[in-house]
């Protein structure tokens, strides 16, 4: 169904008059106040990632963790692909998304763009959603609060840019007027389509006529398609190879306190109970939902929306696409655990002492969430609606 979106004015949202989706947003202010603080954003990061973000310290010994402790912690205990994993949403692909949009916001400034702004901007936007320097925040919280028993801890200069760095980015992604920098970019210039055909591009928003072979967006130059290829099959292999991983995932450690030569090896809901024992009820209930909730939403959401496409439901159409896009937003926050679990690994080594292990437990949980995720990309909403539009096409010729 086709839909006109009006001009808007700033701070207003149009929605799909179907499923109630935001589809356009328009921010109150202009694209200075982005570049500033995209700018800021970058500094923080720099200076989050060069500098001790916490000390602790027992028996006399002391030690700290900067961003890359973890990762390096975790390659000694032979993880390197979950090293690789953390580097990446926490360093990496923060760094290059800023650095992609604030060469885009400086660009615009100009009078004849470069010719491969569209590209980059598209970059940055597939990026969004694997940086994750909030969630790494809330990581960095749970391993400060479980620290308090075993050693005696201190926050460093890291802690503090992490927590500025994470309300500036949060500021920046709100403010920015995605559509105005597209406009900027690449105007759109696509009418009326009286054949119904029109594509939408997933990652810019512009609507046109598909060109096949190439079938690439006139903006943005990504693949577009009128339904995602094999968005079916695909979901499912990613999410049986998901729940496949999820057993392993809460059947070996995670972690494992060794205390004076004795070890205690934790699992995900060990750690849960471990924290509600000690009566830190709100700590555990972020733990709990952020390690098994979420992934258990994930997995029986997306099962559900599956099986009803292919049943060709028409129940509850809204609400399933509103859980489609909130099994999305929430994915990555299951990440929480892994950077908790990296921190204290770096931090807690004293030897016979107490020192904290990471388990392979943890490799199998990371391996959940990135399949969840991906599960979610590859899964198109818009089947939904197919389906229940076939289906009540096909009632009638029955009746």
């Amino acid at each position: 169904m086709g839909q006109q979106i009006p001009e808007l004015t700033p701070g207003m949202t149009a929605a799909c008059r179907q499923c109630g989706t935001a589809l356009l947003r328009t921010a109150r202010h202009g694209l200075n106040q982005s570049v500033a603080l995209v700018f800021a954003a970058l500094v923080l990061l720099v200076v989050m990632s060069t500098n001790a973000m916490m000390s602790v310290s027992t028996s006399g010994i002391e030690h700290s963790a900067y961003l890359l402790s973890g990762p390096a912690e975790l390659v000694e205990r032979n993880m390197a692909m979950l090293a690789v994993v953390v580097t990446l949403v926490t360093l990496v692909i923060p760094f290059v998304r800023l650095t992609g949009l604030l060469y885009v916001l400086l660009s615009l400034r100009q009078v004849k763009l470069p010719a491969d702004l569209n590209r980059i901007f598209a970059l940055t936007e597939r990026l969004r959603p694997w940086s994750m320097v909030e969630v790494f925040v809330f990581g960095v919280f749970v391993a400060y609060v479980k620290l308090g028993d075993l050693v005696r801890i201190t926050l460093d200069p890291g802690v503090y840019a992490l927590l500025a760095l994470t309300f500036v980015l949060i500021w920046a992604d709100s403010s920015l007027d995605r559509e105005a920098v597209w406009e900027r970019i690449a105007p759109e210039k696509t009418g009326p389509d009286p054949s119904g055909k029109l594509v939408g591009c997933e990652v810019c928003g512009h609507t046109d006529v598909p060109r096949p072979p190439d079938a690439r967006c006139a903006r943005c130059l990504s693949r577009v398609h009128h339904r995602k290829p094999d968005s079916l099959s695909r979901t499912w292999a990613l999410l049986i190879a998901s729940v496949v991983l999820y057993i392993p995932a809460n059947y070996y450690p995670v972690l494992t306190i060794v205390q004076l030569g004795a070890g205690t090896p934790a699992t995900i809901i060990g750690g849960v109970e471990e924290l509600l024992s000690s009566g830190l009820y709100p700590l555990a209930a972020l733990v709990f939902f952020a390690s098994v909730a979420v992934p258990m939403l994930k997995m029986v959401g997306l099962a559900v929306m599956l099986v009803a496409v292919q049943a060709g439901r028409t129940e509850w159409l809204r609400d399933r696409t509103r859980m489609y896009y909130l099994i999305r937003g929430v994915g990555r926050w299951s990440m929480i655990d892994i950077f908790m679990e990296s921190l204290l690994g770096a931090l807690v080594k004293f030897g016979t002492v107490v020192t904290i292990e990471p388990g392979m437990g943890a490799v199998a949980f990371c391996g959940v969430v990135i399949l969840t995720m991906l599960a979610a990309e590859a899964f198109d909403p818009r089947l939904m609606w197919d389906a229940a539009g076939r289906r009540e096409a096909i009632v009638p010729q029955m009746i």
